[in-house]
């Protein structure tokens, strides 16, 4: 018999597929329960605007054509919203996209990349499938130590990871802080800003003052590259769309190894619609805003240690090993997310919901822990 994974490439051979949260349906399967909720992978409880669903049935008689390969529209949506050239946009399928042609258009085997400890699973995922070396820094209270990464940069460097605010911790990096570290950076070393959570941290109930639009940065520093997606804020994840802001010989280069027509007609469609219907942008932050209050309120009622965030999740200390609290929420018909493969093996992440499925999951919490 051949043993493919010999003959695979070793970066690859040695990745563990991306876990996902676990789908209502599987959980339906499994247990034979219904009516339940799923508060695991951060999606939008609101869903998307009705602008977004409109847009995409107008586009349904068309789904046979292929997409524009360019997405012309949705770029000048995007540079007319953020005030940046055109040539500075490179559209994902969904923002972790452009994270994967960022390494694969400048990291060679042995190269490294640098991020933080407890940070989102995908960057060391792509920098090892290139065959690149991923290298975390330590952590500082749950969050991006910049002096820490500062220290691991070496001339073998070629890109830099900074999720603000961090996945899946909720913490996040002020502007001057954030700014400081960019421009200590040597040009030659790209810095990516994941701001997949970007309108939640920017709300003014998250108290996240000083948080920092790092899109504005840009032309400022040749080697910033920032991304945002339409799969949170915007309740469009299952279409997977997102963007990467850049220098324009960046995005070209990330475009020479994008795969064509990589973000559908439907996808573009809703993306464009979407950024038009402020109130309901405003609604899902705001909700966002509130059930981080219900749930922390919650915590520190029940004595339990969260990590302060502001993202559209929080990760809460069960003061045990995660795994089994996860379970039994399962049986109770809540699926959250175990983060223990981010070193965080006591914490469970739990994706802000609507108000009565916090409710919910507060009162199984609350049975779990005691039983």
């Amino acid at each position: 018999m051949i043993d493919f994974l010999k003959l695979a490439n070793p970066g690859v051979a040695g990745l563990h597929p991306y876990q996902a949260g676990k789908p209502i349906e599987e959980l339906e399967r499994e247990l034979g329960i219904s009516n339940i909720i799923k508060l695991a992978s951060n999606e939008n409880p609101l869903g998307p605007s009705p602008k977004a669903i409109a847009a995409m049935q107008a586009e349904l008689a068309d789904v046979w054509l292929y997409p524009d390969g360019n997405g012309f529209v949705l770029k000048e949506k995007l540079a007319a919203l953020h005030g940046v050239a055109m040539n500075r946009i490179t559209l994902g399928n969904g923002s972790s996209e452009p994270l994967e042609f960022i390494v694969r258009a400048f990291v060679q085997p042995g190269d490294e990349v640098l991020f933080s400890e407890h940070s989102f699973a995908i960057y060391p995922i792509v920098t090892q499938a290139a065959g690149g070396v991923g290298v975390a820094a330590p952590a500082k209270n749950w969050g991006f130590d910049l002096d820490a990464l500062k220290a691991q940069i070496s001339a073998r460097t070629r890109v830099i990871f900074i999720a603000n605010p961090n996945n899946p911790t909720g913490t996040w990096l002020g502007a001057a802080e954030l700014e400081a570290f960019i421009a200590a950076v040597p040009e030659n070393i790209i810095v990516v800003v994941d701001e997949a959570y970007y309108d939640y941290a920017s709300h003014p109930a998250t108290g996240a003052s000083g948080y920092p639009n790092a899109i504005d940065w840009v032309e400022k520093y040749p080697n910033l590259m920032v991304t945002r997606t339409f799969s949170k804020s915007y309740a469009l994840a299952g279409l997977r769309v997102g963007y990467a802001i850049s220098h324009p010989q960046v995005a070209d280069l990330m475009n020479r190894v994008r795969p064509p027509f990589n973000v559908s007609n439907l996808a573009m469609a809703a993306a464009v619609a979407a950024l038009d219907d402020a109130d309901h942008l405003r609604a899902s932050v705001e909700m966002n805003a509130a059930g981080l209050k219900q749930l922390t309120a919650a915590f520190d009622e029940m004595g339990l240690e969260y990590i302060p965030s502001v993202g559209n999740f929080i990760s809460v200390d069960v003061q045990r090993e995660g795994k089994p609290v996860y379970d039994a929420l399962l049986r109770e018909g809540v699926i959250v997310r175990p983060v223990a493969n981010y070193a965080m093996p006591n914490h469970l992440r739990v994706t802000v919901g609507k108000a009565e499925e916090n409710a919910r999951f507060i009162r199984a919490l609350k049975k779990v822990l005691a039983g």
